[in-house]
């Protein structure tokens, strides 16, 4: 039997954000509890339709890379199963429905302020920035590469975090008048080496992964946290490695069948790109919620299942 969907979490906890996806709550002065609902965006709008289990999948997808790379840079990650979150946090016993498969339980951190993008793969903005000028985060690249193409090494590509609308990519330069060339170059070296630590177990899984970006923190003694969600269909690309071809855009493991389907509204005249959205048939939320379960099953190799 398939779980209920969660449009939003109400937890008796002080709720200090939420996201788009994400509802954040304090537990103590050093420990954070995420939420992840079953709301999606496209477009930079909310649905109004849930995606059964895509919230299991962000946190599950997060804490088998948390542990995986926890030995590649230190992470606030401390457990996502429902029993240990509910033995550190009693309060959250009458409220198991919601926190199992869910919820992460975190290291507090200071969030940097910028997306930490790295790109293996020609994709997305990356392409469209690379056909208007020739460069990648102002960089410039080889002439007449394609879509999709390889990028060898990966490019580190920064953006701004924007709190609505679009991310804005910047150039290296920018984000060390930001943040200090020292900082700056952590980030950057941290986020290579985790893409590179990353890639090597996606492949042997058949999953190209493309691009994704990383957030990070700092704790009250300056350490450097990775934070947030971590290598999943709502931070990624992911590309099934039998079907790459270089040349064209590539199937992926991602929300496309709902952008797919906003684009044919948006061609049709029948949406205008601002809130509030259309329906979604069922069809589509069904192809959604299958989407990102197969990516989950794909690079952990085992089924979504709840965790209580």
């Amino acid at each position: 039997m398939t779980p209920p969907t969660l449009a939003e979490s109400r937890l008796p906890l002080k709720r200090i954000n939420q996201g788009k996806v994400r509802e954040i709550y304090e537990v103590d002065g050093q420990t954070l509890l995420l939420v992840a609902s079953d709301r999606i965006s496209a477009f930079d709008v909310v649905m109004a339709e849930p995606i059964p289990r895509k919230g299991a999948v962000l946190t599950q997808m997060s804490a088998y890379w948390f542990r995986t790379l926890s030995s590649t840079v230190p992470n606030h990650y401390l457990t996502a199963d429902a029993d240990e979150i509910i033995q550190r946090v009693p309060v959250l016993a009458q409220h198991r429905a919601t926190v199992t498969g869910r919820a992460m339980l975190v290291r507090r951190a200071t969030p940097i302020p910028f997306e930490c993008v790295v790109r293996g793969y020609l994709a997305g903005s990356g392409w469209a920035e690379y056909q208007d000028l020739g460069t990648l985060a102002g960089e410039p690249l080889p002439k007449d590469l394609l879509e999709s193409d390889r990028l060898d090494p990966p490019l580190f590509t920064p953006a701004t975090k924007a709190v609505t609308g679009h991310d804005e990519n910047i150039t290296f330069s920018r984000l060390k008048e930001g943040l200090g060339p020292v900082l700056a170059e952590r980030l950057r070296d941290a986020s290579l080496a985790l893409y590179t630590a990353a890639r090597e177990p996606a492949a042997k899984r058949g999953i190209i992964i493309a691009d994704t970006k990383f957030e990070f923190g700092q704790d009250d003694e300056g350490r450097l946290l990775l934070i947030d969600e971590l290598l999943t269909p709502d931070s990624s690309r992911f590309w099934p490695a039998d079907q790459y071809r270089p040349g064209r855009g590539q199937p992926s493991f991602d929300k496309q069948p709902l952008r797919d389907y906003l684009s044919g509204v948006k061609r049709a005249g029948q949406w205008d790109g601002n809130a509030p959205p259309p329906p979604l048939p069922h069809e589509i939320v069904q192809a959604t919620s299958v989407r990102y379960q197969d990516a989950y099953l794909r690079i952990t190799g085992e089924p979504l299942r709840d965790r209580s």
